[in-house]
């Protein structure tokens, strides 16, 4: 990547209004911005509602194609697609996820899964969207299966965090499932066979080269065996795992600390998130947005990362999400306190 050697500027595309109270997350669909298909993503508020945008074809503008309301009668604080991009799937504070089918362009709400005791943090679909994974604030972290006719059965409730668990996210390629929590540690969770019961094969935690505070948010990059994690110790860390040996069914390989990004960061890094051609976003409680990539100077001692650049005031208040967009183009959406959505394009500049 010749990143590094070029002039670089994260250029504001447009900045998004709607929501009416601070916007948690973002979600592109993965089956849009691709060659003759418009890029969509979904956000999810504090107003207890979640809007879809859509790129028009001809001005290139981002607009409001839906508001999916009167479903959540509190705070949206996650959103996620299958992997088709037919289902969005929402996690909110009264504690449920509700599944939205896509109808002819209007969303209907088919399915809502209840179980959690009370606020629901996060929800992920695994690869091949038979599995969905949600955790919350009663410490636990649920497996559904997707079952015909848009049912969900939930499979297992795995224990083992000792706090509110912030994030779950599913390995992008294999059936590992990863959670993040307040109590400073990243679990990773893992299953023998397709019908075997999940257990916790490795807490990534303050005595392996861990965080020292809450872990808000995870992010693979494209290959999957890379993962960066956030944290309020106002940390990056970068793992690393031998993903052929575990794609080879050779048991599951551990995923080991390579770097910690620190000195970058002065207040809580809400979220992080990787692109397909390896820039790392973080978005943090000081209103600005950073990209980090690998240096080019590959140290002795392993991989270092560095800063691309900082975008100061990308937002008023806290940066809430960062997530790159799917598609061919270097765009990237930041979502706020400020109740806004900010489309970025990162551009060299001649």
């Amino acid at each position: 990547m010749e990143l590094l050697d070029g002039n670089l500027e994260l250029k504001e595309i447009q900045k998004l209004q709607g929501h009416t109270d601070r916007v948690w997350s973002l979600a592109w669909n993965p089956a849009t911005a691709a060659a003759d298909v418009p890029a969509v993503f979904a956000s999810c508020s504090g107003d207890k509602t979640v809007r879809i945008w859509e790129q028009s074809p001809s001005t290139r503008s981002w607009d409001c194609k839906a508001v999916l309301e009167e479903t959540h009668t509190r705070t949206v604080r996650s959103c996620a697609w299958s992997p088709s991009g037919k289902l969005l799937a929402t996690a909110s504070f009264d504690a449920t996820t509700a599944i939205w089918e896509n109808v002819g362009g209007d969303f209907e709400c088919v399915s809502t899964l209840e179980g959690h005791e009370n606020e629901v943090k996060s929800v992920s679909w695994n690869a091949s969207g038979s599995l969905l994974a949600t955790c919350g604030r009663d410490k636990t972290v649920w497996i559904w299966e997707v079952m015909p006719g848009n049912e969900f059965e939930c499979t297992q409730v795995l224990q083992g965090h000792t706090q509110d668990v912030k994030m779950v996210q599913w390995h992008p390629t294999m059936d590992i499932l990863f959670s993040c929590s307040y109590d400073n540690t990243v679990k990773v969770w893992w299953s023998e066979d397709a019908d075997g019961d999940w257990s916790c094969v490795q807490t990534l935690g303050e005595s392996n080269n861990g965080h020292s505070s809450t872990v808000w948010s995870l992010a693979f990059n494209a290959k999957g065996d890379k993962l960066v994690t956030s944290s309020d110790d106002l940390t990056l860390k970068i793992w690393e795992a031998d993903i052929i040996r575990m794609q080879s069914r050779d048991g599951y390989a551990p995923w080991n600390h390579l770097c910690t990004l620190s000195g970058y960061h002065d207040r809580t890094i809400f979220s992080v998130h990787w692109s397909r051609e390896g820039i790392i976003a973080s978005g943090a409680a000081d209103d600005a947005v950073r990209l980090f990539v690998e240096s080019k100077d590959g140290s002795m001692n392993g991989p270092s990362y560095q800063l691309l650049l900082k975008k100061e005031k990308a937002h008023d208040m806290d940066v809430n999400s960062v997530q790159w967009c799917p598609g061919e183009k270097r765009l990237l959406a930041s979502a706020s306190d400020d109740g806004t959505i900010k489309i970025w394009e990162l551009e060299t500049l001649p």
